[in-house]
């Protein structure tokens, strides 16, 4: 067993491996609910003392969760030394993810969205299951110098009925692709294609799934990434779900999988490709859920533009409101898909906390696997037009504020997160949702300013 000091000669001959290859400072980002890293930057000589948690911050209140309390213990930023990355488009500097712990305690801080969805993973162990997640990328590019105007900053070759998939269009950003491409690669990420999406401006990064815990992190220095590289050409990344009226919506769909710990096989599909009980079960669990998980998925106000079955035009919108499944049913929350073994969730944008969306959703397939539960008949029908039958109990929360009802009522959220982080998310939402509503909009007053 490695002493405290020999951990202390490790870290300092990390550091200055790291300085002779040009690293001049280390910062170890830890997460806000709202998924964005923070962190301060030490120089590299100083990492040892930042891996033995010198860092501390006042994080509640900065990251929008919770009201800042002055006699509070401070935070200590964690770095996880197997995340250890230089950043290849700024080698200057090493980063490493980080959990948030009580400063005097080390116990896990109780709005750390990494350490949330660690301590789900340790029961999950506990069942013989790890979880893998590959997430499809959805963001638009617009033109930075042109802003507040939605400038896509390359335009689209065609535009109708829709630029998705159009060669042309995708070869005109290629000075953007081309370079992310290349730190893309640089990072481990594999990458294995990219595409002009159905709005113009939106494109998606498609590339290999990971164990989830992983991922949660590739996707927070991703967001670094796309940053940085598109300040390099007159662009500003959004996630936003739905940025214009007219505009096509981005998701960020998770697919999900659980691994046997014993064999490490797939727990999801039988040798002859069949879908096992355990994955019908997991998709039970996170259906019986659905309500609540969407307080995450889709966790903002504009993230129910994007969750409605039509465009504007009336043409089909792909994002579901139905909290069923169905065997390659993109119309449905739950896709079963035929060309691998995993369980996609469409009902997911990039602006969710992929933690905390993460850990809900292994909370909840969990519960489904230790009560055996069944999701009944798959559907096949297209499931965009089943707003014409009314209301329905399996209808998908249609805005923030009934699915942060959902998410204060589902004993399943307060067996899950501590009750701190439970009262702070509901407290921001609402306080989100009722912000929205104090602004008139350009629609109220084309339609109600004349309407004597």
């Amino acid at each position: 067993m490695k002493t405290f000091f020999d951990k202390q000669d490790e870290h300092a001959a990390l550091a200055a491996e790291l300085a002779g290859q040009g690293v001049e400072f280390a910062m170890a980002a830890w997460v806000d609910v709202r998924g964005r890293p923070k962190s301060k930057v030490v120089p590299i000589n100083h990492l040892p003392d930042m891996l033995a948690g010198s860092e501390r911050y006042t994080p509640r209140g900065i990251g929008g969760l919770g009201q800042m309390n002055p006699a509070e213990d401070e935070c200590v930023g964690l770095p996880d030394p197997d995340t250890l990355r230089i950043l290849s488009w700024d080698p200057r500097i090493a980063y490493f993810n980080a959990d948030l712990v009580l400063g005097a305690s080390r116990e896990p801080f109780e709005n750390c969205p990494r350490s949330a969805l660690k301590s789900v993973l340790a029961k999950a162990a506990d069942m013989g299951f790890a979880m893998n997640l590959g997430v499809e990328t959805e963001f638009y590019l617009y033109r930075t110098s042109a802003l507040p105007d939605l400038v896509p900053r390359f335009e689209s070759s065609v535009i109708e009925p829709t630029p998705a998939y159009d060669a042309r269009s995708v070869i005109d950003s290629l000075e953007f692709f081309s370079d992310l491409t290349k730190h893309m690669e640089a990072a481990g990420y594999g990458l294995y294609s990219f595409d002009q999406e159905g709005g113009e401006g939106q494109y998606e990064l498609d590339f290999g799934y990971a164990e989830v815990l992983t991922m949660c992190d590739r996707l927070t220095h991703l967001r670094l990434m796309l940053t940085a590289l598109a300040q390099k050409v007159d662009a500003t990344v959004t996630f936003m779900p739905r940025p214009q009226t007219h505009s096509w919506g981005s998701g960020a769909h998770m697919n999900m999988s659980l691994v046997s710990t014993t064999t490490g096989e797939n727990a999801f599909v039988e040798a002859d490709g069949t879908w096992t009980k355990t994955a019908l079960s997991f998709a039970a669990g996170v259906l019986r859920h659905a309500k609540a998980l969407t307080a995450l998925t889709c966790p903002t106000v504009n993230s129910y533009k994007r969750l409605s079955p039509k465009l504007t035009d009336g043409s089909v919108s792909w994002a579901p409101v139905w909290a069923r499944y169905g065997t390659n049913n993109r119309s449905c929350m739950l896709r079963l898909p035929g060309n691998r073994p995993c369980i996609e969730n469409r009902a997911v944008d990039m602006m969710s906390n992929m933690y905390l969306a993460s850990a809900f959703t292994l909370a909840a397939g969990l519960e489904g696997i230790e009560l055996g539960l069944d999701p009944g008949d798959a559907v096949t029908d297209d499931a965009s037009d089943w707003d014409r039958f009314g209301a329905h109990e399996d209808r998908l929360p249609r805005n923030l504020l009934e699915a942060i009802d959902a998410f204060a009522n589902d004993p399943l959220v307060h067996a899950t997160f501590p009750s701190g982080f439970v009262r702070d998310y509901i407290a921001m939402k609402n306080e989100e949702w009722e912000n929205y509503h104090t602004v008139v909009t350009a629609w109220e007053v084309d339609r109600y300013l004349l309407d004597v």
